[in-house]
């Protein structure tokens, strides 16, 4: 998995679901089975077993899925012909929000990094996370532009930089200069480079345009051990460094948010991203623009905001409003 560059996040989610996978069977039959003894029906069982006994949703079914499909093809290298009952992902509509409703939400949420990250997902149609990861040097304040590296898919791309939240921004990079001046100070400073940069450039780890925007408040080591690779031996194994900002710490901030604000709709973080491709569109930004400014790998995607724009069925005059 770390050789395909897939996310820590998916490494975790893939190790607990092929667990899962052979638990299942040790209960059947009291002792650990290895995966090769486990053959197409055991895997058709336990997806089966899933949707059926379980009835878990159709994400988590095919999480399960892709996990164990990996497991034998792209590890054991065995090729697996599977008639499993699936379920079938459900067509939801996102939750928007309305412009005053979004306002309300913004306000709620208290002055400093949070309200800055929550001005950026509806400003700039950013992700949790890829706020949670900007870096300083994603910042182009000249330019009046954000560039998000290694997005969904490991994609790049340029958003435009809200000018509300510029001055925010540029009090924010102090404090970060301010404390990664105290964390050099201490001996730390270290922050979490990708790929092998932390190997071809050794102290650019240290530097201020590495570090991110919205910092935890606590150093710590790097989660995901690499005893295997030799670009984290030595001193990488025992870099004492700052990561950004926990996301749950953020999710938590704008639900309570979304309660102080009195909101009868679900919203979360995602759905300032889904308000913020709504709005372009009911104001005349092309389908094609707004793909590319929130990465959609195809603009199939993009269209399911015409089904909740004012611009499409809820912009129809109803026949009841003519009587």
């Amino acid at each position: 998995m770390r050789v395909r560059h897939l996310s820590i996040r998916t490494e975790e989610a893939y190790v607990r679901w092929i667990t899962e996978f052979l638990r299942f069977f040790k209960e059947q039959t009291g002792e650990w089975q290895h995966p090769r003894t486990l053959g197409p029906p055991e895997v058709n069982e336990y997806l089966t077993y899933l949707a059926v006994k379980r009835r878990v949703a159709a994400s988590t079914q095919n999480q399960a899925f892709s996990a164990i499909v990996f497991l034998y093809r792209e590890v054991l290298k065995l090729e697996l012909k599977l008639d499993a009952v699936r379920a079938k992902p459900p067509e939801r509509l996102p939750v928007v929000l309305s412009l005053d409703e979004v306002r309300r939400v913004l306000n709620a949420v208290p002055e400093g990094p949070c309200r800055l990250m929550t001005g950026l997902m509806y400003g700039a149609g950013l992700r949790l996370m890829e706020v949670c990861r900007l870096r300083v040097k994603d910042l182009d304040f000249d330019r009046q532009q954000i560039i998000v590296r290694d997005g969904k898919g490991e994609k790049d791309r340029v958003v435009p930089f809200p000018r509300k939240v510029m001055a925010g921004l540029r009090q924010q990079v102090e404090e970060v200069r301010r404390l990664h001046r105290e964390d050099l100070q201490l001996g730390a400073g270290w922050v979490w480079l990708p790929y092998a940069l932390s190997a071809k450039y050794p102290q650019a780890g240290r530097t201020l345009n590495w570090q991110y925007v919205f910092p935890a408040k606590a150093l710590s080591r790097e989660p995901r051990p690499r005893e295997a690779d030799e670009a984290a031996s030595g001193t990488e194994k025992l870099q004492l460094r700052r990561h950004h900002i926990h996301e749950n710490s953020v999710q938590k901030m704008v639900a309570s948010a979304v309660r102080k604000a009195g909101l009868t709709k679900p919203a979360s973080c995602h759905t300032l991203r889904h308000s913020f491709a709504t709005h372009l569109l009911e104001s005349g930004q092309d389908l094609r623009t707004i793909q590319e400014l929130l990465g959609h790998a195809d603009v199939s995607t993009t269209m399911i905001y015409t089904h909740v724009s004012q611009l499409g069925a809820t912009g129809v005059l109803s026949p009841l409003d003519r009587l």
